[in-house]
């Protein structure tokens, strides 16, 4: 599929793999709407029309320009400088009895407070939610049937489970009917600015400490920033004394 010939420009073949590589340097923010049909259509037309151009310029010889060659010899530079900090930074790790060292000797840092793990069941409409609310009562359906069958968020898939969650997480009026709810017991409709909510809490965790396997990838990320922050300076500090005249 990626050697898929989609268009040949002066004898060049252009295939799905090379359309691929330019859809990887649009913007990040563009990235969903580029996968709608009609979107596609108008990013091979300026795919197809780059490489038009680029041919343009060979047979022009504008690369044979003074300006050109000062372009490139700027680019080049940017390249190079680029990877070689990347290769710096990718030699710094964080090892696992690294991190544990950490954890035993800071563990107050990781106090947790109550968390939830609940269900919900989003719908547009405060009165389609009342009528999913007096089914689940009744017992004509159970809570998970209805997430799957009627929610319009993603989980779902799953039931409407949303995981384990804390305060700060959710939307306020999502969390503050969540945190208030008994455990096993649907409330609802909850209006927050994503529709209408069914709520059903499945457990309370009380306040604790967070175990290392809870904690351990944030503490191996911070500490990978740390680390990567001192390997920087440290080689710009060589690099200095390397390339730069007293």
């Amino acid at each position: 599929m990626s050697q898929e010939v989609l268009a040949v420009v002066a004898g060049e073949e252009l295939t799905q793999a090379d359309f691929n590589e330019f859809l990887q340097k649009i913007p990040q923010e563009q990235r969903a709407y580029a996968s709608q049909p009609q979107a596609r259509e108008q990013l091979m037309e300026q795919f197809i029309a780059s490489k038009l151009f680029a041919k343009m310029g060979e047979d022009e010889k504008i690369d044979e320009t003074d300006e050109f060659k000062t372009i490139m010899s700027s680019l080049k530079k940017e390249v190079l400088s680029q990877m070689a900090m990347t290769r710096v930074l990718e030699s710094v790790s964080v090892s696992e009895e690294e991190a544990k060292a950490f954890f035993d000797a800071n563990e107050e840092k990781f106090v947790k407070g109550e968390t939830l793990q609940a269900k919900h069941i989003l719908v547009d409409s405060e009165e389609k939610g009342n009528e999913i609310y007096q089914a689940i009562e009744n017992q004509e359906t159970s809570f998970e049937d209805a997430a799957g069958k009627y929610s319009s968020c993603p989980s779902k898939e799953k039931g409407g489970d949303l995981g384990e969650f804390g305060k700060g997480q959710m939307v306020k009026e999502f969390e503050d009917a969540a945190f208030a709810a008994e455990i096993g017991k649907v409330v609802g409709p909850v209006k927050t600015q994503f529709g209408y909510h069914l709520i059903k809490v499945e457990q309370k965790n009380a306040p604790g400490t967070k175990t290392f396997d809870e904690a351990k990838n944030e503490i191996a990320q911070q500490m990978l920033q740390q680390k990567r922050a001192v390997a920087f300076n440290e080689k710009i500090n060589e690099l200095k004394e390397t390339y730069m005249a007293d």
